[in-house]
């Protein structure tokens, strides 16, 4: 029995929490969980934690948004009420494939040239715009009429500004500060011909300068509006939230000491913490599982169904000793619209052999459908998918009923007593143990490197 250690249980995966408890000789904390009729939630403690070791259990499936606004409140209300030190255990962590901006090739806005690198056909150099100056090279004309001209132009407009309207004088003479005089045809009315004036009168439609026309009843957009919409230069990529980042600035906040969580999807995520985590792993559990349930494990091999999961499946190749495959997404458009049929391609050699797909999650599933109907057409004689966090959500069953997968492996990061009774080759591994021999070894001062030793 673990002592002076309260382990509060979140919404998101009771049984987790009881087999966490049933490890520890510990009962789970009683706390009241609920909303209010407006959709907030409510957390309440009904127990003392003053100066105790407090362990929050809430996993980043189901409603997400929910459970990790759960999470923080309730870290909050243990910090208010004088707790040690809150850690939080997320077997599945929230958001954890919003690490960081997506990476783009094209990076920040570019300039075309004419000939760059020896190749004629190259739009693009690679200079910052404005380029800096070279001390060598001289400086740029600047201004039409010098920066005295501007200075003289904004100071009318900072005393003028409240009565002036866009077509006044003193915004005419700055425009001419900053643009250049205009010919007086451009800014009177002497160069209209008559022909103007009657078709303003009788409303008809008028030429406009690219050959086409305006009629007031359509409501045609002038080429004058057109030309005040953003267009962005090639090479722009618009700015993406950085999601990772807030929710750990979220987690630190709201008062967390320490974070323990299970195959982080990028362990980059670790980085955006100033609080210790521990990132433990489901491969030993995997690893166990290919031993002493896949028959002739040892001709059978690994594969890894995208090149972002290479470095998980080749550690459990390398500690097995079995052979290694990868499944390889080409993305070569002929088209604009075809760049989301990505063409699957395998590297190395299955055929007469049982195939094991590794990978630390499944949303969709429909990365793991389409490598194990590559896998059949290719001669493997059996498809395994194991994985780490079986989120499945959306059409996710029905697509791994229907698929060429003969047996899918996940563990209960995440609840799945719906999606076994929903699915017959679904088979579901516990890591409740695990991470009560985390909390057992936190709580004491003790290592948990043994918990990554999973050769």
């Amino acid at each position: 029995m673990v002592r002076n250690i309260v382990v509060l249980g979140g919404s998101s995966h009771p049984q987790l929490t009881q087999t966490i408890c049933n490890h520890l000789g510990v009962a789970p904390a009683n706390v009241l969980l609920d909303k209010f009729s407006v959709g907030e939630t409510r957390v309440e403690i009904k127990e003392s934690v003053r100066g105790k070791d407090v362990y929050i259990i809430q996993s980043g499936g189901g409603k997400v948004n929910d459970n990790l606004m759960e999470l923080l409140i309730t870290i909050s209300a243990c910090k208010t009420a004088s707790a040690r030190q809150v850690t939080a255990v997320l077997p599945l962590f929230p958001y954890s494939r919003q690490s960081d901006i997506p990476y783009n090739k094209t990076g920040a806005p570019l300039s075309k040239a004419s000939n760059c690198f020896n190749k004629p056909d190259f739009p693009y150099i690679l200079d910052s715009l404005p380029q800096t100056p070279h001390p060598d090279h001289a400086q740029s004309a600047g201004l039409t009429n010098g920066i005295d001209g501007l200075h003289k132009g904004l100071s009318k407009i900072q005393l003028d500004e409240s009565s002036s309207a866009s077509s006044s004088p003193q915004n005419a003479r700055f425009a001419s500060y900053v643009h250049g005089p205009h010919n007086r045809a451009e800014t009177s009315d002497s160069g209209k011909s008559p022909a103007y004036f009657d078709r303003q009168k009788n409303g008809s439609t008028s030429s406009l300068g690219n050959g086409t026309a305006k009629d007031e009843n359509n409501g045609t957009r002038s080429n004058s509006s057109k030309s005040n919409v953003f267009q962005p230069q090639p090479g722009y990529k618009q700015w993406v939230a950085q999601a990772g980042t807030l929710v750990a600035d979220l987690l630190t906040c709201a008062g967390a000491d320490h974070i323990i969580t299970m195959d982080l999807h990028d362990a980059q995520y670790q980085g955006f913490f100033d609080i210790p985590v521990d990132n433990l792993y489901g491969r030993p559990l995997l690893k166990k599982y290919i031993q002493y349930q896949i028959p002739d494990f040892q001709q059978a091999v690994i594969v890894s169904p995208d090149a972002g999961g290479a470095k998980r499946a080749t550690a459990i190749a390398d500690g097995l000793g079995m052979p290694f495959a990868l499944i390889h997404k080409e993305r070569r458009p002929t088209k604009i619209s075809d760049r989301q049929n990505a063409t699957m391609m395998l590297v190395g050699e299955v055929t007469g052999r049982t195939a094991i797909l590794i990978d630390d999650l499944a949303d969709t599933s429909n990365t793991i459908t389409r490598a194990a109907k590559l896998l059949k057409k290719e001669g493997a004689t059996k498809v395994y998918a194991l994985l780490t966090h079986g989120i499945l959500s959306g059409d996710a069953i029905d697509r791994i009923n229907a698929s060429a997968l003969d047996k899918v492996v996940v563990t209960n990061s995440v609840p799945q007593d719906e999606h076994k009774s929903r699915c017959s080759k679904l088979e579901v591994l516990e890591v409740g143990t695990i991470f009560a021999e985390a909390i057992r070894r936190v709580h004491y001062g003790e290592s948990i490197s043994v918990l990554f030793q999973y050769d």
